[in-house]
């Protein structure tokens, strides 16, 4: 663990600027033409749900699941910079935001309907405590929805400068930790396969409802068939759902 930099330590001012930029550049994004759309179909109805959301970001989420009929929404991210850039927006009495660790959120039991947590479990050496802090934290019949980066993409890192034309796969089945330079910077992944997410799910007490590797939506890039034949070549992010049970 020498040298771990963790996902809340490595977002600061800087990074979190840059990592701001990057997500809400438009077709460029993995996030906004292939990780958001999936989200979103898989949300439905929130009407008079209460929203835990570990790994917040700026807490932008917020305003989706509001939107969706939410009656309240906690953002718990390990950055104080995501958290501080979340506190900008407009003052909203059902939103809160806290700065914590999500590896060690500690939730009242029965707090939420659903639990969210977008691109932020790949940050984490163990995910057991956070899906149990979930399950915990979930009424009866409550709902964990998940993204992280897809363990085709952390299982080897062969990056270049510019947009990736080729992609390695390799040491698919040795699970563990990855340094990758992030937006200028090093951090800490921890790569695990599809079959060892979804174990841990089903471990931690869940009935998996769902899996989806997001493939991108081909009306954001209507435009862009290039970049739409180049994001259809691999999947880049995995989605899960899930019941508590």
């Amino acid at each position: 663990m020498n040298g771990e930099i963790s996902g809340g330590d490595f977002y600061d001012e800087a990074v979190t600027a840059r990592y701001l930029s990057h997500r809400d550049s438009g077709v460029s994004s993995p996030n906004v033409v292939m990780e958001e759309p999936a989200v979103l179909a898989h949300l439905g109805d929130l009407t008079g749900q209460r929203v835990i959301d570990l790994g917040c970001g700026d807490g932008s989420f917020a305003g989706d699941v509001l939107a969706r009929g939410a009656q309240a929404y906690l953002g718990v991210d390990g950055s104080p910079a995501m958290v501080a850039a979340a506190r900008e927006q407009p003052a909203d009495d059902r939103v809160r935001f806290e700065v914590g660790r999500i590896e060690a959120f500690q939730p009242d039991p029965g707090a939420a309907e659903l639990v969210t947590s977008r691109m932020a479990l790949h940050y984490l050496r163990d995910i057991t405590p956070t899906l149990r802090s979930a399950h915990e934290a979930l009424t009866e019949n409550g709902r964990l929805l998940f993204t992280v980066t897809h363990p085709v993409i952390t299982s080897f890192d062969n990056r270049e400068p510019g947009p990736r034309t080729n992609w390695t796969v390799d040491d698919y089945f040795d699970a563990g930790e990855r340094r990758r330079n992030w937006f200028g910077s090093e951090v800490t992944w921890f790569h695990r396969t599809v079959e060892q997410y979804i174990s841990a799910v089903l471990a931690a007490g869940f009935i998996v409802e769902a899996v989806s590797e997001c493939a991108p939506d081909p009306s954001l890039l209507a435009d862009a068939s290039e970049e739409l034949a180049r994001r259809r070549r691999v999947p880049v992010i995995l989605l899960v759902s899930a019941l508590r049970r």
